[in-house]
């Protein structure tokens, strides 16, 4: 399997060829068809990781199990944590081709895509043909928007639409004519009501904001009395309200739940854990932006001297700058931090940074791009000692085995690079850039698909294969003390949970008989059942045993044990 994923990351001989040669319209499409067939190449190939490959794979194969496609429930709970439309996305992909590991994830795959596309629309519009073709290659080759592109989250549909939504209102501040600047201002409004669809208020707070700060700091007013608000309110609304108000009117508490509890508890206070210090984002920017690192800096400090403009006149770049710094800031002070949530900065990123490529000489590029060559030289060596992080001797063989898979991506970057500095000290900055690119996509695919031989510890496939020809499917399943959240996909059934709660105790307040409190609660009813399995760490399989449960292994690893009633 390794090697098919290499041969899946080679060029076609001829390819190298064409690109040096001419930027045709043959070429293009040939780039094109290469980042498809690597960006799409491993979906299916990795094992889904907990908790939130889990989490959204089963909350939509629930829809379709249940027929409810207005109350999202994960393992039979109700969970209103995030709005519907990732979730439906994916319920279709179901419906359409079936419940794949490659199905759950390609929503996330495709507006991730989408996004690239987008990039080289809009940077071709805003600032010229080789601008938008740079943008694109750097957004679709930055390690962190590859890697939040092939796993399953909802902050790339997020990120898309919030991206669509803020170039729209671009495209239509650049138009003189009221016709086109409604239809993009319409677009506009759509989009962020998709993005409020896709992961909440942020879809639509953040980029009023950001809009706002623009006009303070650029003295521009003008762009507020020209969002035709009466129709895009109206095509907002039209939009994003129904599925709010059908799911309140099914549900009485989702208004305190999702807008206080999700919203403006999770940025204000430490409730959902994810607590970590304002420098937090730091080396997730540096390291996400990679190989674009340096370029990164310079085309900010560059939009920033060159987007001044007179009073009254619209500056993308400005606009560009102030989302992105607002974006890192707003984040950074949050409460609740996620890698991900830096995700809505890069494609406004990548088409600052296009514009300065196409503007700057190769020479200058080159000496952006030169010092992080010993960065990654760094990481090839460090990366066959992997196994050097594990702490059991399971760990030891898996980690092992992983670092096979980085030191061939790390390799073939450092390669990548090199070839790409050559092109560059030889003034053929385009094939360059795409050298680059090419190379660094294929990279971060290796090493994300290399994952797969550690996803035992995070994963349940194993677990499922073994036990599922011995399930019966109208015996009661119990979690206890724990909730694997890729078990019920690989399973294709809910779990009853026993003395655990976690992000499900509001639906278990909601419907309280669908949980068991405690150990005794389960012995109980364990002892009245003719037939039941369960499924416990191994850590604390001994408080069962100690309740005299009649129990029969049925499967152990080293974090799990299955039993089933002898």
């Amino acid at each position: 399997m390794l090697w098919v994923k290499i041969r899946a990351c080679s060029l076609p001989p001829n390819f190298l060829y064409l690109m040096i040669s001419s930027i045709s319209r043959r070429s293009l499409l040939l780039l094109l068809f290469a980042v498809v067939l690597i960006w799409f190449g491993n979906i299916e190939y990795r094992k889904l990781i907990k908790p939130d490959e889990g989490r959204y794979a089963e909350i939509p194969r629930e829809m379709v199990a249940t027929g409810d496609w207005t109350t999202p429930r994960l393992n039979g709970l109700k969970y209103f944590e995030k709005p519907a439309l990732q979730y439906w996305a994916t319920a279709v992909a179901y419906e359409v081709f079936g419940e794949h590991q490659w199905t759950s994830r390609l929503w996330t795959a495709l507006t991730g895509f989408a996004g690239i596309l987008l990039v080289w629309f809009v940077g071709m519009r805003l600032f010229g043909r080789e601008a938008g073709l740079y943008a694109a290659l750097l957004l679709g080759s930055s390690t962190l928007y590859v890697l939040m592109a092939h796993v399953n989250t909802l902050d790339m549909g997020v990120t898309f639409f919030v991206s669509l939504g803020i170039f729209s209102l671009l495209l239509a501040q650049q138009e003189a004519q009221v016709t086109p600047r409604r239809n993009w201002m319409l677009l506009a409004w759509a989009a962020l009501a998709l993005a409020v669809l896709s992961k909440g208020l942020m879809g639509f707070i953040l980029p009023g904001a950001a809009l706002f700060l623009y006009s303070v700091f650029n003295r521009d007013i003008t762009v507020w009395k020209r969002m035709h608000w009466f129709s895009g309110l109206a095509v907002f609304l039209l939009v994003a309200a129904p599925w709010f108000v059908m799911v309140m009117r099914a549900n009485p508490d989702f208004f305190q739940f999702f807008f206080i509890h999700e919203h403006l508890e999770r940025f204000t206070t430490k409730v959902h854990g994810r607590f970590q210090p304002w420098y937090y984002f730091i080396p997730v920017l540096l390291m996400g932006m990679l190989p674009w690192t340096l370029l990164m800096f310079d085309a900010l400090l560059r939009a920033w001297r060159g987007s001044v403009q007179k009073a009254k006149a619209f500056s993308p770049e400005r606009f560009l700058l102030v989302w992105a710094v607002f974006i890192y800031v707003f984040f950074s002070i949050s409460d609740s931090k996620l890698p991900s949530y830096l995700l809505p900065m890069f494609p406004p990123l990548a088409l600052l940074m296009g514009k300065q490529i196409a503007a700057m000489n190769s020479r200058r590029l080159f000496w952006l791009i030169a010092p992080l060559l010993p960065v990654l030289v760094g990481l090839l060596v460090l990366a066959p000692f992997t196994a050097k992080l594990a702490d059991t001797q399971v760990q030891v063989e898996m980690y092992g085995a992983y670092a096979v898979w980085l030191t061939i991506a790390m390799a073939l970057w450092v390669i990548g690079m090199t070839v790409a500095l050559k092109l560059l000290w030889r003034d053929r900055k385009m094939v360059s850039v795409m050298v680059l690119a090419l190379s660094s996509l294929c990279a971060v695919q290796l090493g994300l698909s290399g994952y797969n031989t550690i996803a035992r510890e995070r994963s349940a496939y194993a677990i499922a294969q073994a036990i599922k020809p011995q399930l019966k499917a109208d015996v009661p399943f119990y979690s206890v003390f724990t909730y694997e959240q890729t078990l019920p996909f690989y399973l294709d059934r809910t779990l009853t949970l026993v003395d655990y709660q976690d992000e499900m105790a509001f639906g278990i307040k909601q419907e309280p008989q669908r949980w068991l409190p405690n150990a005794d609660a389960l012995a109980l009813r364990w002892s009245a059942q003719a037939e039941a399995y369960a499924f416990v760490p191994v850590t604390e399989f001994h408080i069962l045993q100690e309740k005299g449960m009649a129990m029969k292994e049925i499967y152990r690893d080293e974090q799990y044990v299955v039993v089933s009633k002898p």
